[in-house]
């Protein structure tokens, strides 16, 4: 008797493969949740400090309802943009220059690596003292907070560029700034795309501190004041909100580019 090939069973048209992960990752927020819950049930703290999941979720719901959440959002969102897009452009040239010329990398490169071991909030005195309490001061903070992780990963992705591409494209007369854009840059392109996507994490970061500065409608000043009128609801509201945009930033920006310099180079 011929073997028969059995397909997967499917469900709406969705294999059964490709469902599993996510009922396991709804299994495990579900139990996740639960447990919350029970804490919060049991009393070890009074509800302003630890509430419930529903508490949280009402004060999310709340927020979002009354248009704050939704504005401080965009206002983070639009200070995020402007810091990033300058890091980003900085980052890019710097990383390249480090990467390609030995007597930068030697004295520029090792300055950015050992402020690179900086923590975000250590900019901050100096961004109230150079720019006072402005919106300045937060783009600062911004641009500090993820220009160092960008160049090291620019800087990686150059120097890891085979001697063997390089010394073919000289060979077909590739020479100046055709070098970096048709040879340079594809290949470091994986180590790149990993500097931009933790630059970009620093950034958001550093947002979030940034924002405690001085007072404006936004996601870092929403916890602020959370904290201030002992409002622990409010808190872990924002702290979902700032979850959940990046993730959503992630997946909607990096994630589909990671996927095409992976099949680029046959990795998935």
């Amino acid at each position: 008797m011929p073997n028969e090939t059995r397909t997967p069973p499917r469900w709406l048209g969705i294999s059964r493969e490709s469902l599993m992960p996510w009922l396991r990752r709804l299994a495990f927020y579900l139990v996740l949740l639960a447990l919350w819950e029970g804490v919060a049930r049991a009393g070890i703290w009074p509800e302003y400090l630890f509430p419930g999941p529903f508490t949280v979720l009402e004060t999310l719901i709340r927020g979002l309802r009354k248009g704050t959440f939704v504005t401080a959002t965009l206002v983070s969102l639009r200070r995020l943009a402007i810091g990033y897009g300058i890091s980003l452009v900085l980052g890019l040239i710097l990383g390249l220059l480090i990467g390609r010329i030995k007597a930068l990398n030697e004295t520029l490169g090792s300055l950015v690596l050992g402020l690179q071991a900086l923590p975000s909030v250590c900019w901050l005195p100096l961004a109230i003292l150079w720019f006072g309490l402005s919106e300045r001061a937060i783009i600062f903070v911004v641009v500090l907070g993820a220009l160092f992780s960008i160049i090291l990963g620019v800087e990686a992705g150059v120097k890891n560029t085979p001697p063997l591409y390089l010394k073919a494209a000289h060979t077909l007369g590739a020479h100046g700034i055709a070098i970096y854009t048709q040879v340079v840059l594809p290949a470091a392109l994986p180590a790149i795309l990993s500097g931009l996507k933790q630059g970009w994490s620093f950034a958001w970061r550093s947002l979030m501190a940034g924002e405690l500065l001085y007072f404006t409608l936004s996601l870092g000043n929403l916890l602020q004041t959370g904290r201030d009128l002992n409002d622990a609801a409010q808190v872990m509201a924002v702290m979902v909100m700032i979850i959940i945009v990046g993730v959503s930033l992630d997946q909607s920006i990096f994630a589909p580019l990671e996927r095409r310099v992976r099949e680029r180079w046959g990795l998935g």
